[in-house]
């Protein structure tokens, strides 16, 4: 029987070496409590029933380690473990060459260190995707942001209420992201996201507010502050 839906697959890029935090252990593999912190975030992505498949781009050296892990904690969702790229971009774009795609399923990248993406989130953006081709989490700053354009000094302040501090997942057809991948490698160009490969096309991208638990783990203090948040999630009940 044909699919009434389109499929929606996530890729994971996770092939960073986490030099920031320091030590031998790259830090998608670092323990967060009872399991590494790569583990919990494909959980969420398991565990959202509007996800149909989940391609993880990890270091060559850690692919056996990645495949145990899945086997271990039976992430039956993940159908890819592939190469990771010297740069998050290249890591995407391997995944998006292995997978097999129709211009109207749905891709979500997420960063392997955010493991504190609701299940309620994904489906709102999965949601937003479909109806405007392209969607990102993102929420406002709490703090008043002033411009420095030489370090020194401030030399304005910005309207914190026009302002968006991006997260992921981000969410696209795609068509559209394989169209934005091929439009940067003829451009050599690269982005910190997929959105701005996106929007080099014309195409705006819609916001979705995001959740501030989301945090990236990139330093030894968002590690110990990723503690703090699984410990109320567990009280929660979320995880």
């Amino acid at each position: 029987m044909p699919r009434v839906r389109p499929k929606v697959i996530a890729i994971i890029p996770a092939a960073g070496s986490g030099t920031r935090l320091g030590g031998q252990v790259r830090k998608q593999f670092l323990p967060l409590k009872d399991k590494p912190i790569i583990v919990h975030t494909l959980r969420q992505f398991e565990h959202c029933p509007d996800i149909d498949e989940i391609a993880i781009a990890v270091p060559e050296s850690a692919i056996v380690e990645m495949e145990s892990l899945i086997s271990r904690y039976r992430l039956h969702k993940v159908s890819k473990v592939v190469l990771g790229g010297e740069k998050r971009q290249d890591s995407v774009a391997n995944a998006l060459r292995k997978l097999v795609l129709k211009d109207s399923d749905l891709v979500l990248v997420h960063d392997g260190v955010r493991p504190f993406v609701e299940t309620k989130r994904i489906s709102g953006l999965i949601k937003a995707c479909k109806e405007h081709e392209a969607a990102v989490l993102a929420v406002q700053p709490k703090d008043t942001v002033r411009r420095s354009a030489g370090g020194g000094f401030f030399d304005q302040t910005l309207d914190r209420n026009a302002l968006w501090l991006i997260q992921t997942p981000q969410a696209f057809s795609a068509g559209l992201l394989v169209k934005a991948f091929g439009r940067a490698k003829k451009d050599r160009f690269y982005s910190t996201d997929e959105a701005a490969l996106v929007e080099r096309l014309g195409v705006k991208v819609k916001i979705v507010e995001g959740s501030y638990d989301n945090i990236k783990i990139t330093t030894q203090e968002d590690l110990e502050l990723g503690k703090l948040i699984l410990e109320r999630w567990k009280s929660k009940g979320l995880i």
